[in-house]
């Protein structure tokens, strides 16, 4: 089923002078940007063919936009008939639509520091350990790869969908790749930075985040998956 996210505006490049587009939305097909327009005219070319579409059981929610806090609803597009099938699924988030962030530093964040478990707030707190304290911890790759599955969930949360390696360690590597986001290495960051050269456009893989105006990740979507939704 097709996805069409609906934003404040969408920004289409990382860097911060991009003017974002009012009113713009993106058109998600499978893990591909299918295409990016004003909401009403990418509705009206692919949302209209109702009657035979597949439907997700709960997929669409009150349609009430922008009325949910900013953590986004599932909303039949406005002209539905009751109990019509839908042929594209709409979301709505109270954001700006982007790229999303890269994290330059993620080979230090992950395999030189230690997320600690929820389990071991009390003990070790709830901030990732380095340094001394690190070290006084007795890691194995079991827990490396723990505490790197933690550590990608808070990039996830905080609208990354890329960062850099190389990953040394096995484990991290491995939760890195089943993460889904991008990865580049450090001669890649110095040829073209991912910090400012991704852009979303038709074809190019559905990876983007959406944020709220105090700058608070709203949602996370790599490969046309919602991997985070604020609750």
């Amino acid at each position: 089923m097709l996805t069409l996210h609906r934003v404040r505006a969408v920004r289409l490049t990382r860097a911060e002078d991009t003017e974002p587009l009012p009113g713009y939305a993106v058109l998600v097909d499978g893990d591909r940007l299918a295409a990016i327009g004003p909401y009403e005219e990418l509705l009206a070319a692919y949302g209209t063919a109702y009657g035979t579409g597949a439907s997700e059981r709960g997929a669409y929610g009150a349609n009430a936009a922008y009325a949910s806090g900013g953590c986004g609803t599932d909303a039949p597009p406005a002209g539905a008939e009751p109990g019509a099938r839908p042929s594209i699924r709409v979301r709505e988030w109270d954001g700006i639509l982007t790229p999303g962030r890269h994290e330059p530093d993620g080979a230090a964040l992950l395999e030189a520091a230690y997320h600690p478990d929820p389990r071991e707030a009390a003990e070790l707190g709830t901030e990732p350990l380095t340094g001394a304290a690190l070290a006084a911890l007795p890691m194995t790759e079991t827990r490396w790869g723990a505490s790197a599955r933690r550590g990608l969930q808070r990039l996830l949360a905080a609208g990354t969908t890329s960062l850099a390696g190389p990953f040394t360690r096995p484990a991290v590597r491995t939760a890195v790749q089943r993460s889904g986001l991008r990865q580049t290495d450090h001669l890649e960051e110095t040829e073209a930075p991912l910090s400012t050269s991704v852009a979303l456009a038709p074809g190019a893989p559905a990876d983007f985040a959406v944020f709220a105006p105090d700058g608070t990740c709203l949602a996370t979507v790599l490969s046309g998956r919602l991997v985070h939704r604020r609750r």
